[in-house]
């Protein structure tokens, strides 16, 4: 108990001076602040440590080091920050979109990860890594779903274009299932095990959840729209929620899937005519899940900043950091390219190159990547799985700092260009 509130203490003293500090001087987009902060503390601990040998610094970098990311993301707060950034979709808008979202959340995933698969396996035997195509194309799935968290928190912020911007997040929201399928079969090839083909993981994984958070949501609404107490509201969402997800870990379906599921349901059910939920008692509601989403980000991107040391573990870091940042880039480009060729128009006066570059330029990577790629520490050799991890943070890492900062410049060029075309 004392290690654990030991780093709640941390990481809640790290989350308030940089979000204070980012607030008074530097005022940049929160979440990038707080990950952006967290690396040069990282790395300035790191190296005061090793060169100085100070003993409460080593002590602290010896308990960042210890905690577990892939158990506090995937076993404990997704579910959480997932309902909590699609409890506010609208059903109808989703439905509108639904054949552009679906084509980029499973074929550009799909297309994304193969691509970047083959470009990583062109490098590794050129440069004598020793990675093989299967490893590499699990690579590819881990590195290819956009972050559900880092669109909703960042990306919203830039004032997008309404239609476009419910298109990215309802994008992000989705294709972390279709990258887990993915992850599962290629996980599958490189263990040598039976992972039963992309279709059939991917209808498990999808039909499945889907079905799971509807009769959940379905069930646990009926108390949600009865009862009188504001409080119990909250209870009955967090109650729905979770049983999902511990379901869905039951039954090997998408858990995050099904995170998506209630958010939207329960969002659509409580905009129904038919319900007359008290206005104070449902703005509490909207006030609880954005207070729980805040804290849950911003410890999120605290711990993917700490977490970055990493990839100071990878061999040759410098040139397979660069090398996986630009076939990031073009599996992204090629995969959305390819896919919104299928799109017909497109909204907000886009044309495909424009919608091309947008969301290439805005798919951001965050903590689902990395615990995915912390997973397979049991099943790949320590110099290849540094590899794996370490490229990951440096995709992460670039996508959230580097694409998160100059994001606004890329998007008011793009409109330009289009209001240019237009006169």
């Amino acid at each position: 108990m004392e290690n654990f509130l030991g780093t709640v203490v941390i990481l809640l003293l790290f989350v308030v001076i940089l979000g204070y500090f980012n607030e008074k001087v530097t005022k940049l987009t929160y979440e990038i602040a707080l990950m952006l902060f967290s690396v040069i503390i990282g790395l300035g601990c790191l190296i005061t440590g090793d060169f100085f040998h100070v003993a409460f610094i080593e002590q602290f970098v010896d308990r960042i080091w210890r905690i577990d990311l892939d158990a506090f993301l995937m076993d404990g707060v997704l579910c959480f920050m997932l309902f909590a950034g699609s409890c506010h979709m609208k059903l109808l808008s989703f439905k509108k979109h639904a054949k552009i979202i679906s084509l980029l959340a499973i074929g550009a995933t799909l297309l994304g990860a193969v691509f970047y698969g083959l470009l990583f396996y062109g490098a590794s035997v050129v440069l004598h890594l020793g990675v093989s195509l299967p490893v590499c194309l699990m690579f590819g799935s881990i590195t290819a779903p956009t972050d559900p968290i880092a669109a909703t928190s960042i990306l919203k912020k830039f004032n997008l274009p309404k239609q476009i911007g419910f298109i990215i997040e309802g994008e992000s929201l989705l294709n972390d299932g279709v990258g887990v399928a993915l992850f599962v079969c290629f996980s599958g090839m490189v263990t040598a095990k039976e992972g039963g083909g992309f279709f059939a993981v991917m209808f498990r994984e999808l039909f499945g959840a889907v079905a799971v958070g509807v009769v959940i949501s379905l069930v646990c609404f009926q108390i949600f729209q009865r009862t009188q107490d504001g409080a119990r509201r909250i209870y009955v969402s967090l109650l729905a929620i979770t049983l999902s997800y511990v379901l869905c870990v039951c039954f090997d379906f998408s858990g995050a899937i099904a995170s998506v599921v209630c958010g939207v349901l329960f969002s659509a059910q409580r905009n129904l005519r038919a319900f007359k939920g008290d206005e104070m008692e449902l703005a509490q509601f909207d006030t609880f899940w954005e207070i729980l989403d805040n804290l849950l980000n911003s410890v999120l991107y605290v711990l993917l900043g700490l977490s970055f040391l990493h990839i100071l573990q990878m061999p040759n870091v410098l040139i397979v950091s660069v090398l996986v940042v630009i076939f990031n880039l073009i599996g992204r480009m090629g995969s959305v390219g390819a896919s919104s060729l299928f799109a017909g128009t497109l909204p907000d006066g886009y044309d495909k190159w424009s919608f091309t570059k947008l969301l290439t330029w805005g798919g951001l990577r965050g903590g689902l990547s990395v615990a995915l790629a912390m997973s397979t520490q049991d099943m790949l050799p320590p110099t290849i799985y540094h590899i794996v991890l370490g490229g990951t943070y440096a995709i992460v890492f670039f996508t959230t700092i580097v694409q998160g900062l100059t994001m606004k410049r890329v998007y008011q060029g793009i409109e330009a260009k289009l209001n240019a075309k237009k006169r």
